[in-house]
């Protein structure tokens, strides 16, 4: 039985004292930051112990492991630009690198990138580093960043980070290993989003994604979308540790229960985002373990504004308070979350405005709400699916409580395969799953920016619009987080998208699988896990 950690101590905070032992911190120095974060002494104690362990792993070399994530489609890619699913995180991780990495800190560290400097957070030099191969053996260098940048602001593409790169008015070659970023705006946060997935550095002029040449530390060997994917360990990688691995396949088992029961048999190594009902089934199992995370990832309930019936006035701050929050984060999601205020800001993010309080569940008031809108009584379509992590659990718990005032949704199931392509975004009332992002303004512009590619609620502000930018540009943290604390206000109130929690990430994998950390960009270390995991003996 371990000491019990307080509610606001996160899996971050365990990869941060993990870091600060790397880093070389005393343990008087580790126990003062964990006390001031309200851990007491024997818990303090017990977290040094278990991090002191896990600096302590040493890595094994070899063996091949396979994982298995929740959610795949025929439409997977390996194109970075274009990833939208955990499956291709994983894979465009694995094979490419971007110019910057998050580590399990939320610390920026240089990747292809040696340096990154500025004197005014408009203009940018990026210098590479020297002699990095791509799996062709293509040496890196400025044309490689200038062509895989350019890409994302060509329309054609269809880059899923279009309006983030959209602030990028030039993208120039210095000299060799040299590159020059000019923003259209002052943007401080530029290096954290250079650590975004889609920001992989390809080889200048690629247009066939086939076989992923690129500068990763796995080369791929078949990829087949939809099904899976096998990597063997790039013997010329620049880093000088990793991958520990020789090779590893990674494909989906949509069903929770299935790909728990596949670690269990020692079918696969991992099994991705558990749904934490599930944990019961790893009980009494010494060849399982679990890696909790909490860095912002939620499953929200989106109803468009500009459909039916989202259209009708009262229909959404109805749904609003229809959602019992605290079952969802007791019942479906086992404690495994911290209640949500319907804007994506989690409390992970020194962003958070912890004066947004949720709305209290009443389901009196909704029906109010919904008659007003004439739609009490009537039937409304729910679209859930396996592949939103715990959607249709929280849609029957929604469900529940408008049949208690003669609310009837009819919550449909639809198969993860398709999910993502045939009814997100779509439909007038369905649910999604987004992922971790480090930062306000890429949450902001890929969800609730006036021409966000993943508008779901289609949720539209020019003040909101405004603001994005003011923040963007602001240099003075205050004012910043002033800004920031109105737009989460602003889309809590105003959006479409409830977002009942903020989703622990729950991995199983087994004991045998080493090195496996949070990471603030999400489950499996961040999708970076291939790299720099191990199988024991």
């Amino acid at each position: 039985m371990t000491n019990k950690i307080p509610t606001n101590w996160t899996g971050r905070d365990d990869a941060m004292v993990e870091h600060a032992i790397r880093r070389g911190a005393s343990r008087r120095e580790l126990l003062k930051m964990m006390l001031a974060s309200g851990v007491g002494i024997a818990a303090g104690g017990s977290l040094l112990l278990s991090a002191g362990r896990a600096v302590a792993a040493t890595p094994v070399s070899g063996g091949h492991l396979k994982a298995a994530g929740w959610s795949s489609s025929t439409a997977d890619t390996l194109d970075p630009a274009k990833a939208s699913l955990s499956t291709d995180y994983v894979r465009c991780c694995a094979f490419y690198n971007r110019l910057t990495f998050l580590n399990e800190a939320g610390e920026v560290e240089m990747e292809l990138a040696d340096s990154i400097s500025t004197d005014d957070a408009v203009t940018w030099e990026v210098k590479l580093k020297k002699g990095v191969l791509f799996h062709d053996g293509h040496t890196l260098n400025s044309d490689d960043v200038i062509y895989s940048l350019k890409r994302h602001l060509d329309e054609a593409v269809g880059s899923k980070v279009n309006s983030i790169a959209k602030q990028i008015t030039e993208v120039s070659k210095l000299d060799d290993t040299t590159v020059k970023i000019v923003l259209a705006t002052a943007n401080a946060d530029l290096p954290t989003i250079l650590a975004l997935h889609h920001f992989m550095i390809i080889a200048d002029g690629t247009t066939d994604f086939a076989k992923a040449n690129g500068t990763g530390a796995f080369l791929c060997e078949t990829f087949e979308p939809g099904v899976k994917s096998v990597a063997v360990k790039n013997p010329n990688y620049f880093k000088s540790e990793g991958p520990y691995l020789d090779s590893f396949e990674f494909f989906a088992i949509t069903d929770n229960n299935a790909r728990v029961n596949a670690l269990l048999s020692g079918d696969i190594h991992l099994a991705a985002a558990i749904n934490p009902r599930s944990l019961r089934m790893l009980e009494g199992h010494d060849t399982v373990r679990t890696s909790v995370s909490t860095s912002g990832n939620y499953t929200d309930l989106n109803i468009r504004l500009d459909l039916d019936p989202g259209s009708k006035a009262g229909f959404i701050e109805g749904m609003k308070y229809l959602i019992d929050r605290e079952a969802i984060q007791k019942s479906v999601l086992r404690g495994f979350a911290e209640i949500g205020n319907d804007q994506p800001i989690s409390a992970a993010s020194r962003y958070h405005n912890p004066n947004l309080k949720p709305r209290d569940y009443d389901p009196e008031r909704a029906k109010s709400l919904f008659d007003k809108a004439g739609l009490l009584g009537q039937t409304i379509p729910v679209i859930a699916s396996e592949a939103a992590g715990s959607s249709v659990d929280m849609a029957v718990v929604v469900q529940q409580a408008g049949a208690q005032i003669g609310m009837n949704l009819d919550v449909q199931r639809m198969p993860s395969d398709g999910y993502w392509s045939n009814y997100w975004l779509k439909a007038p009332v369905h649910f999604g799953n987004i992922n971790p992002r480090p930062t306000p303004d890429i949450l902001f512009s890929l969800l609730y920016a006036s021409d966000a590619p993943w508008n779901e609620s289609q949720y539209k502000s020019e003040k909101f619009d405004k603001m994005m930018v003011e923040a963007r540009g602001a240099l003075d943290e205050t004012k910043r987080t002033e800004i920031y604390w109105e737009m989460q206000e602003m889309i809590s109130n105003d959006a479409g998208t409830v977002i009942p929690a903020y989703i622990s990430n729950v991995d199983a994998v087994s004991s045998k699988l080493g090195g496996l950390k949070s990471n603030p960009l999400g489950g499996m270390m961040g999708y970076v896990f291939a790299e720099h995991v191990w199988l024991e003996a």
